[in-house]
């Protein structure tokens, strides 16, 4: 009997050792891509331009700059204008998504979150061509109005609307029936019942989407250079410090600065979750849908106006793709998509791009899944499996811009026995994987806690090796998570920039890069027929993955279906 038990025991334990050796190189690998980076942007921001000792020079002369307080002002200026636009729009049409019997809900879903499909630059390309000096509603901006703090405020809220709209679906998604009916049993109208119960209700996600939608303003370059004209932010301060002017320790300094209301952004909403009670107990009601002739009729006119407004300034930008000359010719051609004629980038920056977009599926997609089973399935990871968590939570307070200024500082100093993947398409694949780890991680982890916790005794007691179980359960049970993580890492490799801005080289410059050449060169229909081709591209990637989800849900996921 002993030597029976004995080779099951060694089996256990060597697969015990195996996994928390992976769960200690992931740790490595993270270290590497976001704590390491980080720590060289904090060491350079305290390093003058000249390589002297570490003070509080730099960021004293950084402070004194009178450009400076007008960048923090302006970025401060749009943040605020931003989400006081953007939180009652994503309220209103999440309430009409989920409390009102709307006709066309599945499209008017789809359509709010079409611009997590394009690039931040191309809402200020629709809005140039739209209200520019040459566009076709001039006069509602007259004096090139739309140059500056407007023009940065819409295309913003264009950017940001669909971040804070599923934040708020998910708020508004469940309700007990039970309070309303009470509500209305002591008279109270509509509007009392929203004030006192909806509102207290949804404040959790409220406070969460004005936070992230705050935090992706400021952080955000792309719109402010497309449109922005003359007016500073801090974001474009800091592209203009290290692409411009080559002064490293300042651009480090606002880099730095950049954090700051991510950081906070992230404390308050850790804080405000551990205070948010329960909003169902076991004994909810579940809220049905109002169905009033009067109120589905507004809610449909609500939710038609701002989709139409969404597509809008997404189909500006691809119809001018499509036109000879905007808005003189407006017939019919492709030669704005003959990127050989002009410079940025070019059909070899468009395949940069899907290999970028491929290799961070590819690797992104098993590194975070196996993360998220060594931190919530494996016993044996202890503490380790609790750092592991933590320090993946900890790209969802850095912006993308600090992230690929760090890994300038870090990657790019001799010292570094790394300093040959600087310039590389590897250390670009790197940046985005760290970059949108955080999201990807949360959701493999909800899927991996929704299974059984015994799964892994139960197949130990069978002499079942781990790694069989983690092949033959554990993942084909969260295949539709997986598929949705590598989904989410394709499409935000293919469209983001700045996470890659400061990264690229000219053997690896991004389609999303090219975008913002083109503009800057004043071929404004070609840096839309590039984006029109990323916007293209994200969708059937979508689709793609959406017929293949349902082809595994019929093939492998029966056992969900109930009978």
């Amino acid at each position: 009997m002993i030597s029976l038990s004995l080779p099951r025991r060694l089996q256990r334990g060597r697969d015990e050792r195996l996994a928390l050796g992976l769960n200690w190189l992931l740790l490595a690998l993270l270290l590497v891509a976001v704590l390491l980076p980080l720590a060289a942007i904090l060491g350079q921001a305290f390093h003058g331009a000249d390589g002297s000792p570490a003070s509080l020079a730099p960021l004293g002369d950084t402070l004194r700059q009178p450009g400076f307080v007008a960048a923090l002002a302006g970025s401060l200026q749009v943040a605020l204008a931003t989400t006081a636009l953007v939180l009652p729009l994503a309220y209103g049409y999440a309430a009409a998504l989920t409390r009102v019997l709307l006709p066309l809900r599945g499209l008017f879903r789809l359509l709010a979150l079409l611009p997590l499909l394009a690039p931040s630059l191309l809402p200020g390309i629709s809005l140039v061509y739209l209200f520019g000096n040459q566009g076709l509603l001039k006069a509602w901006f007259p004096a090139g109005g739309i140059y500056g703090f407007a023009g940065i405020v819409l295309g913003e809220a264009f950017y940001t609307f669909p971040h804070a709209l599923m934040i708020l679906l998910a708020a508004l998604a469940v309700g007990d029936a039970r309070l309303y009916e009470a509500a209305r049993s002591m008279g109270a109208g509509r509007l009392r019942q929203f004030l006192t119960i909806t509102l207290p209700a949804t404040r959790y996600g409220l406070v969460s989407a004005a936070l992230v939608v705050f935090t992706l303003v400021v952080t955000d370059f792309g719109v402010a250079k497309v449109i922005g004209g003359r007016y500073p932010v801090l974001a474009m301060e800091a592209y203009k410090q290290v692409i411009g002017q080559q002064n490293f320790p300042r651009g480090a300094v606002i880099g730095l600065l950049l954090l700051l209301p991510a950081l906070l952004s992230f404390a308050v909403d850790r804080r405000l979750q551990r205070r948010q009670g329960a909003q169902l107990s076991a004994r909810a009601q579940p809220l049905q849908p109002l169905r009033q002739p009067w109120l589905r009729a507004l809610a449909t006119l609500f939710c038609s106006v701002v989709a139409l407004a969404l597509l809008a300034l997404l189909g500006t930008a691809v119809a001018a793709a499509f036109m000879r000359q905007w808005p003189y010719q407006l017939g019919f051609s492709l030669q704005h998509f003959d990127f050989d004629m002009v410079d940025g980038g070019g059909w070899p920056a468009f395949g940069n791009s899907l290999r970028l977009a491929l290799w961070t599926a590819l690797c992104g997609t098993p590194l975070v899944f196996l993360g998220a089973w060594c931190s919530s399935r494996l016993k044996s990871a202890g503490g380790a499996g609790q750092l592991l968590h933590a320090i993946a939570m900890l790209p969802m307070a850095v912006p993308g811009m600090v992230l690929g200024l760090g890994y300038i500082f870090f990657f790019n100093h001799a010292a570094n026995p790394l300093h040959g993947l600087y310039g590389t398409l590897a250390i670009l694949v790197l940046c985005s994987v760290a970059h949108f780890y955080t999201t990807a991680h949360l959701t493999a982890r909800t899927a991996l806690v929704q299974l059984d916790p015994e799964f892994e005794a139960v197949a130990a007691s069978l002499k079942v090796p781990l790694w069989i179980t983690l092949w033959r359960v554990t993942l084909p049970a969260c295949l539709p998570a997986v598929l949705e993580i590598a989904r989410y890492f394709f499409v935000s490799a293919l469209t983001t920039v700045s996470a890659v801005i400061f990264l690229y080289t000219p053997d690896s410059v991004l389609a999303s890069v090219a975008v913002l050449n083109m503009d800057d060169a004043g071929d404004t229909a070609a840096a839309a027929a590039m984006a029109t081709l990323i916007v293209a591209s994200s969708a059937a990637v979508c689709l793609l993955f959406a017929l293949l989800s349902h082809w595994v849900l019929r093939r492998s996921q029966r056992w969900r279906e109930t009978s």
